[in-house]
């Protein structure tokens, strides 16, 4: 059953074409764009906040049910998993039914499953509701790139983006860091249910504040039509790579945060639960680079953007290695920074190159995206096991050298097209 049919389509939405000229986009410092720009920011927010609820409390969960750190670690790789395969089916609902019913029924859902973790009994429940939550959040980030690249003025579209991320930094951040808390002076069940409580005032800010579609052209969702999507878009120079730009940088931010935990519990930090919460304080950070960095791909262009961000990523985890509480901490911080400028640029690349397939350029991103997010951060837990920190950063690290080779072709390829 899809969870949206009992949702309001929004004016215009399921029109065979654009209600409005492609001139009447949202321009920047308008009302209108405020309120888009505010609704996709309380929408991220609450996606990444229930997403990685459980990532902070993981070596909690596993002393709790009994697992290793690789299998407790699927807690959060169940969710990023089922969200990556759920990308590509959510983004052809949102090209048929609209972005804004698929976002608004995704966050409803996605707030009941995120309640209903806080009840379970064994950590396979978990993991199955951690899965369900995952499908039901894919139609928020499958919907929302489309909506900002169709309904956002182009001289905007990458602050508008940047903003977005920065919401779902801050949403990650707040998220991880309220669950570290809740536990510490409550449990990790009072934790979930109080995200999924908001994720309740999320869905409900979400679905009063984003101003209807004007630009949303419904595309019949056929087999024949997808495949010749898919086709045109493997076939584009770029976009393969900004996938897998999306794979390498999602799988070392996720596999740094996933077992940092373990590190600053252990000798010679020694942090406790709340202590290491507020370690995710530094998505701050993120929340800065996304919106900074938007502003500065719409001047300097994308190219220039990428290849050095991915040189801070490596720099921040180079410095993490250190024994010193407040090195590994300014490392941390470095990381994050140079992640969130990345996937910023890279991501609004993305519909900018993919033009009308956008909303399925945007899925099949974000499916890379997470799927580096689950496999590579669940693969960080075997290099946890063979080397500790050491042999977990070297993974990292060869993902985000990867990352950098990949962005100079990109930068080689811009100039050539002159499509940044």
């Amino acid at each position: 059953m899809n969870p949206t049919s009992a949702l309001p389509a929004a004016p215009g939405e399921l029109d065979a074409r654009p209600a409005h000229p492609a001139s009447d986009r949202l321009e920047a410092g308008t009302a209108a764009y405020r309120r888009a720009v505010l609704a996709l920011f309380v929408g991220g927010f609450a996606t990444f906040a229930m997403l990685y609820g459980t990532q902070p409390i993981l070596p909690l969960l596993a002393d709790e049910f009994g697992v290793s750190p690789a299998r407790v670690s699927l807690s959060v790789s169940a969710g990023t998993g089922a969200l990556a395969l759920a990308l590509i089916p959510a983004s052809i609902l949102s090209d048929r039914f609209g972005r804004s019913r698929i976002m608004t029924g995704a966050l409803f859902l996605a707030a009941l499953l995120a309640l209903a973790s806080a009840f379970v009994t064994d950590f396979d429940q978990l993991l199955v509701l951690r899965a369900l939550l995952g499908l039901a959040l894919a139609g928020v980030p499958a919907a929302a790139m489309a909506w900002l690249g169709e309904e956002i003025a182009p001289n905007a579209q990458g602050r508008a983006m940047g903003l977005y991320i920065a919401g779902n930094a801050l949403g990650g951040m707040s998220g991880r860091f309220l669950a570290a808390l809740l536990t510490d002076f409550g449990s990790w069940r009072i934790a979930l249910g109080v995200l999924g409580i908001v994720g309740v005032f999320a869905a409900l800010a979400f679905w009063r504040g984003l101003p209807a579609s004007r630009h949303f052209s419904a595309r019949p969702a056929t087999p024949r039509r997808i495949l010749s999507d898919v086709a045109a878009i493997y076939r584009d120079r770029g976009l393969p790579w900004l996938f897998l730009t999306a794979f390498l940088i999602m799988g070392a931010f996720v596999g740094l945060y996933n077992y940092l935990g373990f590190r600053l519990q252990a000798e010679p930090f020694g942090l406790g639960q709340t202590a290491i919460g507020a370690v995710f304080l530094l998505y701050l950070v993120g929340t800065f680079a996304s919106a900074w960095s938007g502003q500065l791909a719409d001047r300097i262009g994308r190219h220039n953007v990428l290849w050095v961000m991915t040189l801070v990523m490596a720099a921040g985890l180079a410095l993490t290695v250190s024994d010193r509480l407040v090195v590994v901490i300014a490392g941390v911080a470095v990381f994050t920074f140079g992640y969130f400028a990345t996937h910023s640029a890279a991501s609004a690349w993305v519909g900018k190159r993919a033009q009308e397939r956008r909303a399925l350029a945007a899925a099949l991103y974000l499916c890379s995206y997470y799927f580096g997010s689950s496999v590579l951060g669940t693969a960080g837990g075997f290099a946890w096991s063979a080397g500790q920190w050491t042999g977990t950063v070297a993974l990292l690290l060869g993902c985000t050298a990867l990352a950098f080779f990949v962005a100079l072709w990109l930068r080689r390829l811009a100039g050539r097209t002159q499509t940044p």
